[in-house]
């Protein structure tokens, strides 16, 4: 749903102004405020606060009338310490280190600025609306988002997110090499500020830009775009899963921040080539994680991973 919202924002980007498209897509978050208003709060929260009869009502909203709110109540009283004191038990900290570093990971694959630039790359590709880049890339990323849901329980979460990792380390180095190629040479200029590339005959190149992109956007939404949300959702134990999923949720919108505030200073140091090389190293280092690192969740019960992460399996 996530990227079906930005492929429709891209889209309304075609037909309105920037105002315009502003005041659209205040809309959904806008209506999202008000059906919220109409929603109870979570039964785990009210429990916690010694709220059961609370609890019992927002199941029954949730579950329906017939549903048997008390047992359920029964089994969340015993899993309602969301705290992460026992960080000596491997069955927690090992499985919040993981998910720490794949959200990481993932942000350090370069992906926001990929996304960034996707339009200047695609002008220089010579489209005749650059505008539509953003389109293009938006619907490869709906696709191969919606082809990775489907296979993802049938080739597994580690073979989605190495062979997505190997997809992404090939196609930002190419970048680099694209970009080596077509950047100007620098002068000696200590404040000099290349252009993210140049006119006249490397533009012959730019279907190895287009390859690249393409490869990088299918890569990424087959694997290290949906997986390790999903990854994030199996290895936690019920006790400490809402605290764990937000400590890794901020470390994601944190790295994201941090990637996207420095890429313009790092492409001013070395023009592009070296900034896509590095996201290629970090692509490559992904590789190494997920195959030391990574659990493959599929078809197992959090017991079975739970073991896994403690040596017991």
């Amino acid at each position: 749903m996530v990227v079906t919202g930005i492929l429709g924002s891209y889209v309304a980007g075609l037909v309105l102004d920037w105002r315009w498209l502003a005041v659209t897509c205040s809309v959904p978050p806008t209506a999202m405020l008000l059906f919220m208003c109409f929603m109870p709060e979570t039964p785990r929260f009210l429990l916690s606060r010694g709220k059961r009869r609370e609890a019992e009502e927002a199941l029954h909203f949730l579950r329906g009338p017939e549903a048997p709110v008390e047992w359920e109540c029964a089994q969340i009283e015993g899993t309602t310490r969301e705290q992460l004191s026992d960080l000596k038990d491997p069955g927690i900290y090992k499985p919040l280190l993981v998910g720490v570093l794949m959200m990481l990971f993932q942000q350090l694959t370069g992906i926001n600025a990929i996304m960034f630039y996707a339009e200047t790359i695609f002008e220089d590709a010579h489209f005749k609306k650059s505008d539509v880049a953003s389109v293009i890339v938006a619907a490869f990323q709906v696709t191969f988002t919606a082809l990775a849901a489907l296979v993802m329980d049938r080739a597994g979460r580690k073979v989605l997110l190495i062979l997505s990792g190997v997809a992404m380390a090939a196609s930002t180095a190419v970048f680099g090499v694209y970009f080596r190629l077509c950047g100007p040479n620098p002068s000696n200029s200590s404040d000099f500020n290349p252009p993210l590339v140049s006119d006249g005959p490397q533009t012959d190149l730019s279907w190895l830009a287009l390859t690249s992109m393409g490869v990088f956007i299918t890569g990424f939404a087959l694997g290290w775009g949906p997986t390790p949300w999903l990854v994030m959702s199996e290895i936690f134990p019920t006790p400490v899963r809402g605290l764990a999923s937000s400590v890794c949720v901020l470390t994601n919108w944190s790295a994201a921040f941090v990637v996207t505030k420095t890429f313009q200073d790092l492409t001013v140091r070395d023009p592009c080539a070296g900034t896509f090389w590095l996201f290629s190293a970090f692509c490559a280092l992904n590789i190494v994680f997920t195959i030391f690192c990574v659990p493959e969740t599929k078809g197992k019960t959090l017991e079975e991973i739970q073991a896994r992460f403690k040596g017991t399996a």
